[in-house]
């Protein structure tokens, strides 16, 4: 037992610092497989207050501090490289507000996604972000990353939700930024400042979420089609009628035919590319536009096509789109996962790419995701324990990533750099937008406390 942390443990309540093995262990990692290191203690406060305490002690005694919130990440953000405290907020689990009136929710970090969405439209309001994994991910992850998932399309992302934050700094100041107001121009806005952070410049306790009435009516289409190529045709279709739908999600033929092997559903069993449309809005323009969007799909070749219409069949449809990690999983095949982003007109393009490489290299490169903004979750898969395919993945990584960045796109669209980026860090951004972090990292958190050991390198 170190026995400076020991003194933090003495100074709070009972069970708020762990030494337990499996403690240490659990919280060594997240999702990210390439990469567990395990932490000194952990952290489980149950307030702001106690979190204050912990990172001024940590400030003083130059401890590192790595937050945590569900640990479903896939980057490796979570893991505590530089071992010191892991800080979890996964106790901070409450939901302390929810106004019809102002149309906000205020909640604590480690509430679950799919939880806060439930209880809001219990009241008939929205919170739209919708990462694919909201049954376990929790807000202040979602905040950490910027999290978005198909609905931002139409909606958009975390930070487009956010009125207000408590934050811890460093050296244990609490600050209270923005409010329950949807409009503030009180100086910098600072909240959003926090937002895709990934826990390196504060801890958010609190947040206030802004709420917007819930649709009260939705419909989708599932749709097969032979080629990626009539797919995006498709796409181009539907947005050139003037349709907006709340989500698009596009997938390739790899990726369904292992769906299709773990869910029998017949829909993917033959596609090329698989697309997945969703409308929402009052019932009858809905249904309207739900029928437009359908003649768009069919003269742009699609084989199979599916109607849902209502919150039960459209449930249906979005389950199955939600196997798709899960069907490549079954492969046995080892599953490295990119978020990559690229502008909307060069979807076709990045498809017949990820191809050419899959032809060039002679492994599978699994492609899913939303088609509707360009983030495309891009699937190396290789044979475990293969050191020439772990090889070649990085070869794939650096041409997909140099390709992405040549159209002007981006390398993570919402799971952020963490670890598994951080390689590329440098390829992905120039040198004053690197200075630009260091010294806001540099003003926030100059003993380097908060997350050390990820991409921004200040020690």
């Amino acid at each position: 037992m170190n026995p400076i942390l020991n003194k933090l443990k003495i100074s709070l309540p009972e069970g708020v610092i762990s030494f337990s093995p499996e403690d240490l262990e659990r919280c060594s990692h997240d999702k990210y497989i390439g990469a567990s290191n395990p932490p000194q203690a952990v952290a489980f406060p149950s307030d702001t207050q106690q979190i204050a305490t912990i990172l001024q002690f940590a400030n003083t005694h130059q401890i590192p501090v790595t937050p945590r919130g569900a640990g479903v990440g896939y980057c490796g953000g979570a893991t505590p490289v530089r071992n010191g405290i892991v800080l979890s907020l996964e106790r901070m689990n409450q939901i302390l507000e929810i106004s019809s009136e102002d149309f906000i929710v205020i909640t604590q970090p480690g509430v679950i996604t799919a939880q806060l969405q439930a209880e809001v439209e219990k009241k008939g309001l929205f919170y739209p972000p919708d990462p694919a994994g909201r049954a376990e991910s929790s807000i202040g992850g979602n905040i950490s990353t910027n999290a978005g998932g198909p609905r931002c399309l139409k909606y958009g992302v975390t930070r487009d939700y956010i009125l207000g934050l408590t934050v811890v700094l460093a050296d244990g100041t609490i600050c209270y930024l923005g409010g329950r107001t949807h409009k503030n121009k009180t100086g910098f806005d600072l909240c959003r400042f926090f937002v895709g952070a990934e826990g390196m410049l504060g801890i958010v306790t609190e947040a206030i979420l802004k709420l917007i009435p819930l649709p009260p009516f939705r419909a989708c289409l599932s749709a097969g089609f032979l080629s990626m190529t009539d797919a995006a045709k498709a796409i181009r279709s539907v947005f050139r009628s003037g349709l907006l739908p709340s989500a698009m999600e596009l997938a390739d033929k790899f990726t369904l035919q292992a769906a299709w092997k773990r869910t029998g559903s017949d829909i993917f069993k033959d596609s090329g590319a698989h697309l997945i449309l969703e409308l929402d809005g009052q019932e009858q323009s809905v249904c309207a536009e739900i029928l437009q969007a359908h003649e768009h799909l069919l003269r742009a070749g699609a084989r199979s096509l599916q109607i849902a219409r209502g919150n039960n069949e459209c449930e249906n449809i979005w389950a199955i789109r939600r196997e798709f990690s899960y069907g490549l999983r079954d492969t046995g095949l080892k599953k490295i996962n990119h978020d990559i982003v690229i502008p909307r007109g060069k979807l076709e393009e990045y498809f017949e790419f990820t191809d050419s490489l899959q032809q060039k290299y002679g492994i599978p490169i699994a492609c899913f995701g939303h088609a509707g903004d360009g983030n495309i979750h891009t699937n190396i898969m290789i044979k475990p324990d293969n050191q020439q395919q772990t090889e070649i993945s990085r070869e794939l990584t650096q041409a997909i990533f140099q390709q992405v960045l040549n159209w002007g796109g981006k390398i993570t669209g919402e799971h952020g750099i963490g670890l598994s980026k951080l390689p590329w860090w440098e390829l992905a951004t120039t040198p004053e937008e690197r200075l630009l972090h260091q010294r806001i990292k540099k003003a926030l958190d100059p003993q380097n406390i908060l997350n050390p050991g990820k991409f921004i390198q200040n020690d």
